[in-house]
C-alpha cells in the first residue's frame, strides 16, 4: 500500500508537470514575436546600442496586443479549468479555443495597457530626469504604473472567467486592485521570484514560469472572487430577513 501512494504521488506529481510545461510552451510559441523582440532588446542591451533598443521598445509594444495579450488569456483560461477542477481538460484544444473566442477582447485589452504603459512610462522618465524640480509626479506615475502592471493578472482572469464588455472588465479589474489588493500584490511578488529565476535558468521560464504565474494568479483571483460573493450572499440574506420582518410587522399592525 505504502509503495502504490508513493507510486501514485510520483504520477500525480509527473502529470501536474506535463500540464504545466505544455500550457506554458503553447503561451511562448503563440507569444514568440514578443518575446523575439525582448530577447533582441535584452542582447543590444548589453551591446550599448540605445537606438537599436529603443526600437525593439516600439516593435514589443506592437507586438504585444496582437500576440502576447490573447495567448496570456488563453494560458489563463487553461488554469482556470485547473482551479475549478477540472485538470484532465484537453489542454492543446481548450488553449486554442481560448485563444479564438478571446482574442479579440485581449487584444483591445492590449491596446489599452500598452497605450497606458507607455504614456505613463514617458512621463515618469520626463518628471524624473528633465523636470526634476516635479520628481513627485514622477513618483505618482511609477506608482500608477505598477497599480496597472498588477492590475494585469486581474484583467486576464477576468477576460477567462466572466462574459463582459471589455471596458467593464478593465474598470473592474483595475478597480478589484486597488480594493482588494493583497492578493493580488502577493501574485506580483511571487511572479517576479519565477521570472527571476527563470532569468538565471531559462528552462524554468520555457517550461513553467507563464502557466505557474497563471495558475496562481487565477487562484488568488478566484478566491477573492468567492470571498466577495460570500459577503454579497450574507448581505442579500440579511435584507430579505429585515424585509420579511418588516411585512411581518405591517400584517399585524392591520
Amino acid at each position: 500500500m505504502e509503495y502504490r501512494g508513493i507510486m501514485g504521488g510520483f504520477y500525480r506529481i509527473s502529470e501536474w508537470i506535463m500540464r504545466f510545461s505544455v500550457t506554458n510552451i503553447l503561451w511562448l510559441l503563440c507569444s514568440s514575436p514578443f518575446f523575439f523582440f525582448l530577447v533582441t532588446k535584452l542582447l543590444v542591451m548589453q551591446s550599448n546600442l540605445a537606438n537599436e533598443s529603443l526600437q525593439m521598445n516600439w516593435m514589443m509594444g506592437i507586438a504585444a496586443p496582437f500576440t502576447l495579450f490573447p495567448a496570456t488569456a488563453a494560458m489563463f483560461s487553461v488554469a482556470r479549468k485547473w482551479v475549478m477542477g477540472d485538470t484532465d481538460v484537453k489542454l492543446v484544444k481548450t488553449f486554442f479555443k481560448s485563444y479564438k473566442d478571446n482574442y479579440k477582447q485581449a487584444m483591445i485589452g492590449g491596446f489599452f495597457y500598452t497605450l497606458l504603459f507607455v504614456i505613463m512610462y514617458i512621463d515618469y522618465t520626463v518628471y524624473m530626469t528633465q523636470l526634476q524640480t516635479l520628481q513627485v509626479v514622477g513618483f505618482v506615475m511609477l506608482g500608477l504604473l505598477i497599480v496597472l502592471f498588477v492590475s494585469l493578472f486581474n484583467f486576464f482572469s477576468m477576460v477567462s472567467h466572466y462574459h463582459m464588455k471589455t471596458f467593464q472588465i478593465l474598470k473592474n479589474s483595475i478597480l478589484l486592485t486597488l480594493f482588494r489588493p493583497v492578493r493580488v500584490v502577493l501574485t506580483a511578488v511571487v511572479s517576479g521570484m519565477l521570472l527571476y529565476f527563470g532569468m538565471k535558468w531559462p528552462v524554468i521560464f520555457i517550461f513553467f514560469a507563464g502557466s505557474i504565474i497563471a495558475y496562481y494568479a487565477f487562484f488568488n483571483f478566484y478566491t477573492t472572487y468567492q470571498k466577495m460573493q460570500d459577503q454579497q450572499d450574507k448581505l442579500n440574506a440579511k435584507d430579505e430577513e429585515e424585509t420579511t420582518g418588516e411585512d411581518t410587522i405591517k400584517e399585524e399592525l392591520k
